[in-house]
């Protein structure tokens, strides 16, 4: 269920023929989906297939994913004897005796101290059939990694709901006293005309007219509905099995776009802190949103 967090944790295993391939995963939040894979060396050549399976689960979000092999290992290393190497080791020996009259054999001992006789050679997996042990403990990995990004999203989910609420809240207490505030802009704004124009003959009815022009370019009733759509649509989002967490983050620089626009055009100093109140609920919404996929 959508929305997700990124943090999350998720371990996975897959075992045959006494080995276990163990996949972990650690994500956080990050604006893109930024994949890091740790796997053993011999196994490089899968980090972009591990890479492609991420992406299918995981929209946003720093991913650490480490891999490692427990028990038998797929390709032991084996002691290989270098034939040529050991013959001409044997000839070069044989050769000193002879040449030089010394006494003795050339020996399995003298043979062995010499470099290169008997290497370690690496062998080459099974890559096929590796990636079937490490394909599944990947995706198990993953399934648990998302169960913890889900629950975590719900908590989410409701700290942001409750969070709007608190931020509507006091949007409707703002919607409430317009018509105060408009009719107290007015009031104002006659008073003050009226003082600078003090002793002209003016057309009482013109005054009033332009005073109720001028009070209308404070209102915020424009605002208000517009707040109330970016909320309405802030709420859908949540609701959404998509990622959104793009989509909020944008709806939030919307959000304060309003309020700014709102309190410059709020005169009154007994209302004037409730902007302050909404810009820092939406200072709170907005670092919830960064968790969120």
């Amino acid at each position: 269920m959508r929305p997700r967090s990124m943090t999350g944790f998720g371990r996975g295993e897959a075992s045959a023929e006494g080995r276990t391939w163990v996949a972990e995963i650690r994500t956080v939040n990050h604006r893109f989906l930024d994949q890091r894979v740790v796997l053993p060396r011999l196994y490089n050549a899968f980090e972009e297939p591990v890479k492609k399976m991420v992406a299918t689960i995981l929209d946003r979000g720093r991913v650490d994913i480490t891999f490692s092999v427990q028990g038998l290992s797929a390709v032991e290393p084996q002691l290989v004897v270098n034939e040529s190497v050991a013959r001409q080791y044997h000839r070069c020996l044989q050769q000193l005796i002879d040449v030089y009259g010394l006494d003795g054999t050339v020996t399995l001992r003298d043979m062995l101290t010499l470099r290169d006789v008997i290497t370690l050679e690496e062998q080459r997996p099974d890559l096929d059939a590796e990636w079937v042990l490490i394909s599944s403990a990947l995706g198990a990995a993953l399934k648990d990694c998302d169960i913890m990004r889900e629950r975590e999203g719900q908590a989410l989910q409701q700290d942001l709901l409750g969070r709007l609420a608190t931020f509507e809240s006091v949007v409707r207490q703002i919607d409430t006293h317009i018509p105060e505030l408009q009719q107290q802009r007015q009031s104002d704004l006659r008073l003050r005309v009226g003082k600078l124009l003090e002793g002209l003959d003016l057309d009482p009815i013109r005054l009033a007219q332009e005073t109720a022009l001028m009070a209308d370019k404070s209102d915020v009733t424009e605002e208000i509905t517009r707040l109330d759509s970016h909320m309405a649509q802030f709420r859908a989002f949540l609701a959404s099995e998509e990622p959104v967490g793009r989509r909020l983050d944008f709806l939030l620089q919307e959000f304060l776009r309003e309020v700014n626009t709102l309190s410059s055009k709020i005169s009154s100093a007994s209302i004037a802190h409730l902007g302050v109140e909404m810009k820092n609920e939406i200072e709170k919404l907005r670092e919830q949103v960064q968790n969120i996929e």
